[in-house]
């Protein structure tokens, strides 16, 4: 054998050893101890997709308009706590609608001054000066483009949070991605508990720490009859005893002092007095310092700790609280506290979701769609393999050989590299499979004109490739290009069918011009052979 042929062996077997390797943990079922134990061996199976072993499919829509809400909020109390550092007099700062800041302030040096420092706010456009009950009313309207950022922003965000609570849930290969302006696709194949997916994902968790009014009776007070800064909220109230929980109001101020986007981690802890599961916080050093100083500020006054407008507990500031840690305490059960942990340590979303479409696939309809799946492929190499032997007799043979590599390579490309298999991906490879042999089909045909010119059968063959390549070489690339821009532009399946043709197509230049050669080249190497079965 010459040095040319024995290194393209050697890289067919090294190929086909790789893919036996990354396909073993898939097809066999039990795999031994040593390989088990073993860190340099692959343990994962070749991923399914939604479409063939069942999950959920979550189409989310991002509600943008209370993300521009809530970035006004944190600019009014921003602003809030300038003109307070500063020593400006002023009645109020408040938010107008949905796009606008309103300061309402006593005299016309004041409000020269603040109009000039909300100058330094971007993607405002300031109003003119307007009297407002004998106060001067300074406005600033958010921009249409910064509006349209913040919507865009709010999506981006959501959809990186979902990621992470998904990855912290612990499902394999989910696809998360956006659709249009304001959705997020959500597939979760092999989900063993859909509701709680759905609790998980969409809870808003906003995570605010606000004062609670103790000058307002919360049972006698009503809606017209609170101060303007003021709001009723339930707080949770579970019997130990009983194992009850109830709900009593409480009245806290409207405007939160601190916010769960300044904790870096959340992490699940039992009560030692009660037994109970609550949530530990800690907070980031602006955090930190923020708690700090609120709690110094407001001993001996209540906290309430809100999450998405319900309070979990409102416990008496005793001392002041260094260090950046809290806990969240209420009616947790175990699995309510490790979804909440999951969810703050994840961040909170910056604007509720909503589910607008809702799809389960059950795994029976999983395994049917492999079962037809595999049916169509196995007729169609069927056909192909009874094609090439009549019309190509031997040589067919050798073609049909290329194909069995080019599925087996393939396989193990799909193991190898993580990718998920879906029903289109089976497509991909029912249509490589034809690919496989149109290519041996240029190259036979090219081999029988050279033979026609009397040729000898090493000259025939070997000009009957080099004439074969470049045609070979222009569909490929040409495929390959389409295949990469369904993958870039293209979405849950049409990914799928895209990773499945990109694999394909790369595995069959290798087998069409160097796999199926090499069966011809050991042939005429050790025979002599005098026409070729073409």
């Amino acid at each position: 054998m010459s040095k040319g042929l024995s290194w393209r062996v050697s890289l067919i077997v090294l190929f086909l050893l790789f893919s036996a390797l990354f396909l073993a943990p898939t097809l066999i079922p039990q795999l031994p101890s040593w390989w088990q134990g073993s860190s340099f061996l692959p343990q994962d199976k070749l991923h399914l997709g939604l479409d063939l072993q069942g999950g959920m499919h979550l189409v989310m829509e991002v509600e943008t308009a209370k993300a521009v809400e809530s970035s006004l909020d944190l600019l009014t109390t921003d602003l809030e706590d300038t003109l307070n550092s500063k020593g400006y007099r002023f009645k109020r700062v408040s938010r107008v609608g949905a796009d606008q800041i309103s300061v309402l302030l006593y005299d016309k040096d004041t409000a020269a001054k603040v109009q000039e420092l909300m100058k330094k706010y971007p993607g405002f456009d300031q109003q003119s000066p307007a009297d407002e009950g004998g106060f001067i009313s300074l406005q600033m309207r958010m921009t249409e483009a910064e509006i349209k950022s913040k919507k865009d922003l709010s999506v981006q965000q959501a959809l990186e949070t979902i990621r992470n609570r998904i990855d912290q849930f612990g499902v394999s290969e989910p696809l998360i991605q956006r659709e249009g302006i304001n959705n997020i696709v959500v597939q979760l194949p092999g989900i063993k508990d859909p509701k709680r997916a759905i609790e998980l994902i969409g809870k808003t968790a906003r995570l605010e720490f606000r004062l609670v009014d103790e000058s307002v009776n919360p049972f006698t007070a009503t809606p017209g009859t609170l101060p303007e800064d003021d709001v009723i909220l339930m707080e949770k109230k579970a019997d130990s005893v009983t194992g009850t929980t109830s709900q009593i109001p409480l009245v806290v101020k409207k405007k939160a002092i601190i916010t769960g986007g300044l904790l870096t981690d959340a992490r699940v802890q039992i009560d030692s007095q009660f037994n109970q599961p609550n949530v530990s916080i800690e907070f980031n050093s602006q955090g930190a310092k923020l708690f700090d100083n609120v709690t110094a500020a407001n001993v001996n006054k209540r906290f309430a700790i809100v999450l998405d407008d319900v309070i979990y507990s409102a416990p008496v500031i005793r001392e002041r609280i260094s260090g950046g840690k809290a806990q969240i305490s209420g009616s947790f059960s175990a699995k309510e506290a490790s979804d909440l942990a999951i969810v703050l340590r994840s961040g909170s979303l910056p604007a509720p979701v909503k589910i607008i479409q809702n799809v389960t696939v059950g795994p029976t309809l999983g395994q049917d769609s492999i079962n037809k799946g595999l049916m169509a492929g196995l007729v169609g190499i069927a056909l192909v393999v009874l094609f090439m032997l009549f019309y190509y007799r031997l040589s067919g043979l050798v073609a049909n050989m290329g194909m069995v590599l080019n599925v087996i390579y393939l396989m193990g490309a799909l193991a190898m590299f993580g990718a998920t298999l879906t029903l289109p991906g089976i497509a991909a490879i029912v249509l490589l499979i034809g690919m496989s042999v149109d290519s041996n089909v240029l190259i036979f045909e090219r081999i029988r004109e050279e033979m026609r010119l009397g040729k000898t059968p090493k000259a025939a063959l070997d000009a009957g490739y080099d004439k074969a390549f470049l045609t070979i070489m222009d569909s490929h690339v040409t495929t390959l290009i389409t295949a990469a821009v369904l993958f870039q532009f293209g979405t849950g399946p049409v990914k799928g069918f895209a990773v499945s043709l990109s694999l394909g197509v790369i595995i069959n230049l290798f087998t069409s011009l160097i796999g199926t050669k090499v069966v011809f080249d050991s042939v005429l190497s050790r025979w002599r052979v005098k026409k070729l079965s073409v």
